[in-house]
């Protein structure tokens, strides 16, 4: 039996760490499969087209199937709030189209927050429409920059919490409620309907989707949310919208209006119920780090 030299040695040595290296590498990508096809099954998921409709008084609803959009029409221009996926500016084009509208009439483009699913689209739309891009200080270089999945956006107007912008006799009023994002922004209006008027709000994130405690990128962030919780129990809603239709259990409320029921969209308890749970949530998760912390 011939004795391996040093050369022979380190060659096998060298030969098995490659298929070390190549079998590691295997089981790694099909440990991650799972979790890259689950990302890529909730895009197309979320991105199924619905239906466009009025929703109250002059808002429309023209987002997809979980992705919130709507449309808010004045003799005057519209405003534009949230853009979807970067995949979404086409649907939400084509629900435009089918209500009567004119993307081109957008006047301002607004946003809730700078995650993907509902800012991926945006410069694609600013493009289409020509409108002046409108968003909260604090998420306006989130969104000028970019990343993979949000293009970045020519921010053209950046607005303070309290202020307003108006087209024809609307009025919309951003109040910014930051935890899910820094600048997480909360709109609201009053549209009239069947001679009354009903005060509609445009919820930003309350769910919490990362770290709470000691998040490098958002160390401010539990605060944040304890400051927002407080304040969205001093609003008002008749009408209460969210970032994502399954929130305000929209499909199964466009049901009911088809079916000829009084507008179900209009409930006066919707928002502070939402809330409610939104907080116990956060309470939840918040105890749940707290409790794995060192010392705790």
């Amino acid at each position: 039996m011939r004795c391996l030299s040093v050369g022979d040695a380190t060659t096998v040595s060298r030969s098995l760490l490659l298929r070390r290296m190549a079998l590691l590498m295997v089981v790694v990508t099909v440990a991650s499969w799972p979790v890259v096809q689950k990302a890529a099954d909730q895009r197309t998921l979320w991105n199924q087209p619905f239906e466009p409709f009025r929703v109250v008084g002059n808002v429309y609803f023209v987002g997809t199937a979980d992705l919130s959009s709507f449309l808010i029409v004045t003799p005057e221009g519209s405003f534009l709030l949230d853009g979807g996926l970067k995949e979404s500016p086409p649907l939400i084009v084509q629900s435009i189209k089918k209500l009567g509208f004119r993307l081109e009439d957008v006047k301002y483009l607004l946003n809730s927050h700078a995650h993907y699913d509902h800012a991926g689209g945006l410069a694609e739309l600013l493009r289409l429409s020509g409108a002046t891009m409108v968003v909260s200080d604090a998420d306006a270089q989130p969104l000028r920059t970019g990343n993979r999945d949000v293009p970045g956006v020519n921010v053209g107007r950046t607005i303070a919490d309290g202020a307003s912008l108006q087209l024809g006799n609307t009025r919309i009023t951003a109040h910014v409620t930051p935890g899910h994002t820094r600048g997480c922004t909360t709109w609201s209006t009053i549209v009239a309907e069947n001679g009354r008027d009903y005060r509609v709000v445009f919820h930003c994130g309350t769910r919490v989707v990362t770290r709470l405690i000691g998040n490098p990128l958002y160390p401010e962030m539990a605060a944040d949310y304890e400051h927002t919780f407080r304040r969205l129990r001093d609003f008002e809603a008749d009408v209460f919208l969210a970032e994502h239709p399954r929130f305000f259990d929209m499909a199964n409320k466009v049901r009911r209006m088809r079916a000829g029921e009084p507008n179900p969209f209009i409930d006066p308890t919707e928002m502070r119920r939402f809330v409610d749970r939104s907080e116990r949530e956060f309470r939840a998760a918040l105890a749940t780090e707290q409790a794995a912390r060192p010392g705790s």
